[in-house]
């Protein structure tokens, strides 16, 4: 796999504008709510993706209960906050249903070597243990 430098990262976070955002959470300690909260006050929309959650609103977007139901909404990028051995899945499904989706972010701690390879594969920028949120505040952005 192909560590995104500094400058990938930035184009990511500065061009990106529609993020689903798996593992979403409506309780605004957890980590996946703050993350969400910094991307949309940079002005990305972002699809909260959770199926316990489905159907409610969240800052104005019905929540997701999949990646399918995200489906031609002009997601560029996956933001996942899951366990690594939900990885494969979301590649799949990342795959199957959002074709202009172009990079997958990993949060901290979340990895799968085989599921990136074959997101790499597909075209698509892998950015694995690293927060969009910590990434853009190392970087001024």
């Amino acid at each position: 796999m192909t560590e995104p430098n500094d400058l990938q990262i930035r184009n990511i976070l500065t061009g990106v504008k529609t993020v689903a955002l798996v593992g979403w959470s409506p309780d605004p300690t957890r980590p996946s709510h703050g993350v969400a909260e910094v991307l949309r006050r940079r002005g990305i929309r972002v699809l909260p993706v959770n199926p316990g959650q489905a159907d409610h609103d969240w800052q104005g977007e019905r929540v997701r209960a999949s990646l399918a139901d995200c489906a031609g909404e002009g997601v560029e990028m996956v933001d996942v906050f899951r366990r690594s051995d939900a990885v494969a899945g979301i590649v799949t499904e990342m795959l199957a249903n959002l074709p202009e989706a172009r990079v997958l972010w990993l949060q901290l701690g979340v990895g799968d070597p085989a599921a990136e390879a074959r997101a790499e594969a597909a075209g698509v920028t892998v950015v694995a243990n690293r927060c969009p949120a910590i990434e853009i505040r190392r970087l001024g952005l």
